[in-house]
């Protein structure tokens, strides 16, 4: 293992302790060889599990040809590429069969893209005034790092220490079709915003929501923009999310998944009157739709062709959703959402934040990730079979059962401790009281004459004292007796 003392790292991660050195299937192992069931799939990148035999075949395959040619030259994957994201993911959006695609390597940068052709599409197409254009988002929104995407977030973590940001962004409630309604002007070129929040914790909106947006940007002539990179490619149950609302977008922003956890691949995908905008020198990427991309990209949307996760997805969450309920009922969490095979669960902040829960799932060989401060998201590969499932939620539930017990404990020992500190400080003035009556006459017969120890000064016996704090500790300690 390589020494961590001091890391060459910059500090913008705080990773649990656990240093992973291989991985198949549902399963990793650490350093010493400890196994674990992943329960992060990577933030959904993983989908198919850890190296996919047919992921690692195609990009095997590929290496051996060529990896990187530019967008100055074509290469032989390149469309092949663009034809297989039109047919799966075309037709759940206006584009339909028609739709263009831009490929590109990460989430970010897919949503960038977006926001470009948008704002693009609103000058040249709908006539808005140039450099007026206006997007609407979500508050709790994450949709990347980059200066543009944090400033579109409410998360001060995220945000604080990176302005100034880039103007033309009003941000409204997710969920909230009225807000959306008034912040909307003639402005305005897209609503641009996630189907399901994961960062903030896998947070769903209401039904009519999708759809409304839909009737209202069709209205208005406005685009609307899905943001799939977490919610697409099987993880809801359905090739992409918008589908749970019979809603089809705009322009779909993919990536995660769509690379099969082996390369980075994103993508956006959509209707051609907006995408068409981009013409050559307006936008690019050297690495975006490199040959070894499109190779696993192909994979991986063959893998989803079929409706096979999808339909393992949707099965699978039904396991979840049932257990996860069922821990709310018991007091365990507070809330759960679940959608898919997707969660975001809730625990009480007084037994503990999302990092402890996550540290507690650690020591028991599950890996999950805190995303708020006492909440946790849950999101296993696709792949994942019933058996691993339950084995899993039955130490989700005896990890958050450990932590209640801690914190308990704590607190019966903390009360514990309280109680003696008193019963020490009561018998301590009750002796000084009796030095000062003693000194004050000294004869036997004198003592008579001591103020009661419970008068009117209200010292407590020695007596009181004891009986006092014995009660406390039978009472709050679990090891009183």
């Amino acid at each position: 293992m390589a020494d961590t003392t001091h890391s060459a790292l910059a500090p913008t991660y705080h990773p649990l302790p656990i240093t992973i050195a291989r991985a198949h299937g549902t399963h990793v192992w650490d350093t010493d060889g400890n196994e674990f069931l992943d329960f992060l799939s990577g933030y959904s990148a993983l989908n198919f599990g850890h190296l996919h035999q047919g992921l690692v075949a195609a990009a095997m395959t590929q290496m051996r040809q060529v990896t990187l040619t530019s967008r100055a030259f074509d290469h032989d994957r390149l469309e092949e590429f663009a034809q297989r994201l039109v047919e799966v993911v075309g037709p759940l959006t206006t584009g339909g069969e028609n739709s263009l695609v831009v490929p590109m390597n990460t989430g970010a940068e897919a949503v960038e893209t977006a926001i470009k052709a948008v704002r693009k599409w609103g000058y040249d197409v709908r006539g808005v005034p140039e450099d007026e254009a206006t997007v609407v988002v979500a508050g709790g929104n994450f949709h990347g790092r980059t200066t543009t995407l944090v400033g579109l977030s409410d998360n001060p973590t995220a945000r604080d220490g990176f302005g100034p940001f880039t103007p033309g962004f009003r941000q409204v409630p997710f969920g909230d079709l009225a807000a959306v309604a008034d912040a909307v002007d003639d402005t305005t070129v897209a609503v641009l915003m996630e189907p399901v929040q994961g960062e903030a914790g896998v947070i769903v909106p209401p039904d009519d929501f999708w759809p409304g947006l839909r009737e209202l940007t069709t209205k208005q002539d406005i685009a609307l923009v899905a943001d799939e990179i977490q919610s697409g490619l099987g993880r809801t149950g359905t090739t992409i999310a918008c589908e749970l609302w019979d809603v089809q977008p705009d322009l779909v922003c993919l990536g995660k998944a769509l690379g099969g956890g082996i390369v980075p691949v994103s993508a956006v995908v959509g209707k051609p009157e907006i995408l068409g905008v981009l013409t050559p020198g307006t936008h690019g990427s050297t690495f975006g739709g490199n040959p070894l991309a499109c190779a696993v990209g192909v994979a991986a949307l063959d893998l989803l062709s079929t409706g096979q996760y999808q339909a393992r997805a949707a099965a699978s969450g039904k396991v979840l959703k049932e257990r996860l309920d069922a821990l709310v009922e018991r007091g365990l969490l507070t809330e759960a959402r679940t959608i898919g095979l997707w969660a975001g669960v809730d625990l009480d902040p007084a037994f503990g934040t999302g990092r402890d829960l996550c540290e507690a799932l650690l020591e028991r060989g599950v890996l999950a990730k805190d995303t708020r401060e006492a909440s946790i998201r849950l999101s296993p590969p696709l792949s994942i079979v019933q058996p691993e499932l339950e084995m899993a939620l039955d130490i989700l539930e005896e990890s958050l059962i450990a932590l209640r017990g801690e914190r308990s404990a704590g607190a019966s020992n903390e009360a514990a401790t309280d109680a003696d500190d008193e019963g020490e400080a009561a018998e301590a003035a009750e002796k000084a009281e009796e030095t000062e009556a003693e000194a004050a006459d000294p004869t036997d017969d004198a003592a008579d004459d001591v103020p009661d120890a419970t008068s009117d000064d209200g010292a407590v016996t020695d007596d009181d004292s004891t009986a006092q704090g014995t009660d406390e500790r039978s009472e709050l300690s679990p090891t009183a007796g």
